[in-house]
């Protein structure tokens, strides 16, 4: 049943075009995505100062625990914005991201410095919160390209950023970053508030907190156990009781989700266009996200060693990071306009073409420069059109009351992908190490490399073939 709140909306709300308006709320929109990327990737530029302070070698709790809270908060966001309203919502994403920045910032040890980034995890949330609210301020002619500039516009915005971080680390330590979410927390929070307008359609019923608790522990366990993987093997009886932990609890919540009246996700009476789509983002998000990875790492090896691959380092590593933020700001807009004129599951099709270009184009680009600049350009491409379309083609598939639940399901799949085919690919690399020495690491051989690349391109066969069905069933 849609509730409609008791406020008429505004007539001139649904903007059918640009304006400078509509140009103000999408910059504001953006700042809030900015928190997020703010909050998963600004902490590595000071992760061996946060590891000396606080005397540990768990890296991948320090970086990866606000990745992992994100998924356990989506669901609960989506549904509740649905619920209560997109904007408020949002706010309240702002004001508890705050609070986990001000947690980080004056943590005493490791225990209440993770707390505080599962809070900060909620920023995760403000990217399916502003989608919502992006296509119900919008009509779907300019919604869909909106959508695009809204999701990764932040990528762009986190280059100047990054070099203004680097040095405040390098003067004040590891609690610069935490001081810099506090203050953008609050001026998202502010300007959220005072400036962009409550869509006013929304669902009724509650909040199900139960089906929250269970298949959000459930994914943070068994996404965390697989993360952490790498470092500490699987036969670590930490890893595995949380493991065996998390699929009882994912399981418990399916089945709870099943047969509430009213879940937290609604899994029944989807059609089988939305699973499609989720698989092939899922697939699309992690290929892509493993190839910049690999990307990386390659980018760092000297070609003086003979390995067959590398790309020298230095400048050369922040080239290869400039143009994939480039390219991902170009194919977030890009493809809004073309979904708007030949649908987004078509452009998640173009989009994942891209990506297999560019990743077979790797075999290559990982010796040869100009052809890695290049393919590190059409991966950001394919990163942007990914995550734009996504997000469009879930929305077109729901009523407008339930945006707020379909986003946190993509925003989930998102990151499942790229925790699974990101830990696959790793594997793959640590079972081909060299005796050669990178920095200290162990370096990889050729042909793991070569097998990674087709790792990352059999995946986009198997998302082209999903998005192909896809196609073919929306006509």
């Amino acid at each position: 049943m849609v509730h409609v709140a008791s406020e008429p909306r505004p007539p001139d709300v649904a903007e059918d075009r640009w304006s400078g308006r509509l140009v103000g709320w999408l910059v504001i929109l953006v700042g809030a995505n900015l928190l997020a990327d703010l909050v998963i990737v600004a902490p590595l530029l000071a992760l061996p100062d946060m590891m000396r302070h606080f005397q540990t070698d768990q890296a991948a709790w320090l970086n990866s625990s606000a990745m992992l809270a994100g998924a356990m908060w989506a669901p609960l966001l989506g549904r509740t914005a649905d619920i209560h309203g997109k904007r408020r919502i949002l706010v309240v994403t702002m004001l508890v991201t705050l609070a986990g920045s001000l947690v980080c910032l004056v943590a005493p040890n490791v225990v209440v410095f993770v707390l505080g980034r599962f809070l900060q995890g909620a920023a995760m949330g403000a990217v399916l919160l502003t989608v919502a609210i992006t296509r119900q301020v919008c009509t779907p002619r300019v919604g869909m390209t909106a959508v695009g500039v809204v999701t990764t516009g932040a990528s762009v915005l986190g280059i100047p950023a990054m070099f203004l971080l680097n040095p405040a680390i390098d003067a004040f330590g590891y609690r610069s970053v935490f001081v810099v979410a506090t203050a953008l927390a609050m001026v998202c929070a502010v300007t959220v508030r005072l400036f962009i307008p409550e869509p006013p359609i929304r669902s009724g019923g509650s909040v199900d907190l139960v089906g929250a608790l269970l298949l959000g522990s459930g994914l943070v366990a068994v996404l965390g156990s697989v993360s952490m993987a790498p470092d500490v093997g699987w036969a670590n009886p930490g890893l595995l009781a949380a493991l065996v932990g998390g699929v009882i609890a994912l399981a418990a919540g399916v089945r709870h989700v099943l047969r509430v009246p009213e879940p937290i996700v609604d899994l029944r009476g989807h059609s089988g266009s939305l699973a499609l789509t989720l698989g092939a983002v899922a697939l699309t998000a992690g290929a892509v996200q493993s190839m910049l990875q690999l990307k990386s790492l390659v980018a760092e090896v000297p070609p003086e060693l003979g390995l067959g691959y590398g790309l020298g380092g230095g400048d050369v590593v922040l080239a290869l990071f400039l143009l994939s933020a480039v390219g991902i700001m170009i194919g977030g807009p890009v493809s809004g306009v073309l979904a708007s004129r030949i649908g987004p599951a078509r452009t998640l099709l173009a989009g994942i073409a891209v990506g297999l270009l560019a990743t077979f184009g790797m075999l290559v680009g990982i010796s040869v420069l100009p052809v890695g600049l290049v393919c590190a350009t059409l991966l950001g491409v394919a990163a942007g059109a990914g995550i734009a379309s996504s997000f469009n083609l879930a929305t077109v598939m729901t009523p407008p009351e339930n945006h707020g639940a379909i986003g946190s399901l993509v925003a989930v799949v998102l990151c499942v992908g790229s925790v699974v085919l990101n830990f696959v690919g790793v594997m793959l690399l640590n079972a081909t190490a060299t005796d050669s020495l990178v920095a200290g690491v162990a370096a990889n051989s050729l042909a793991g490399v070569q097998l990674y690349i087709l790792m990352g391109g059999g995946a986009l066969v198997a998302a082209a073939v999903l998005a192909t069905v896809l196609v073919r069933r929306r006509g």
